[in-house]
């Protein structure tokens, strides 16, 4: 398939050709839910911390005789029920974190890059040349690409450049395609990729590293035992 590509100004340049395994497949969208809750996940701190009972400071004594006052019974000032006791099944730190193969990643990388193509909200463009960091410049480059809304400007190489001249336009974002992820491209409306990106993506998730496996412990690539 082939996707036009723009100058910075909005002019219409050409057509390039890009690899439809990556840009051009069904999205599978179970698997794209599965990772955007992995990466979520992963992101969590796990560091929220509480006291039991066990843990309060204060006395173990019981409040008060267990009979012959008539009020109902009660245990220690540090039991879960009483103000300044102890909290009953709180959280502890703990790792949220969730495992996911690499396989699914990178098809859930590649359904999210179809389907914004799909729709038309991959803008690719012909370079983002920046000689010094200009907010300005690079508002007005999103605005001639049609960018009326939330951004992911992704480019081939770190570009601090860019990068600066992004960071203070709202919703708007910088990756590298290296760092290019299921949860900033689908809470991003937009994708406005460089010729560059476009090419890193396809060198990354496209080609003969579709469906690759890792080859098993002891066995060589071609099938034979490894000596």
């Amino acid at each position: 398939m082939k996707i036009p590509v723009r100058s910075a100004g909005g002019a219409k340049l050409k057509a390039i050709a890009v690899d439809d395994t990556v840009f051009g497949i069904k999205p599978n969208l179970a698997v794209v839910h599965q990772a955007f809750m992995a990466q979520r996940a992963n992101q969590r701190a796990g560091s929220a911390s509480t006291k039991s009972r066990g843990e309060v400071r204060g006395s173990s004594a019981k409040v008060r005789v267990q009979k012959g006052t008539g009020r109902a019974r009660q245990g220690t000032a540090r039991a879960g029920h009483r103000r300044g006791g102890g909290v009953t099944f709180g959280p502890k730190p703990r790792s949220y974190r969730q495992a996911l193969p690499k396989r699914m990643k990178r098809l859930a990388i590649r359904s999210v890059l179809s389907g914004k193509v799909a729709d038309g909200r991959v803008v690719v463009v012909n370079e983002l040349a920046v000689e010094k960091p200009s907010t300005k410049q690079m508002a007005d480059a999103l605005a001639n690409l049609g960018i009326e809304r939330s951004a992911l400007v992704v480019t081939g190489e770190p570009d601090r450049s860019v990068y600066v001249s992004a960071r203070n336009i709202p919703k708007t974002k910088v990756l590298p395609a290296d760092y290019l992820n299921v949860v900033d491209m689908v809470t991003h409306r937009h994708l406005v990729m460089t010729v560059a990106a476009v090419r890193r993506c396809e060198a990354l998730w496209g080609g003969d590293r579709v469906g690759q496996r890792r080859p098993k412990v002891g066995v060589a690539a071609s099938g034979q035992e490894a000596s």
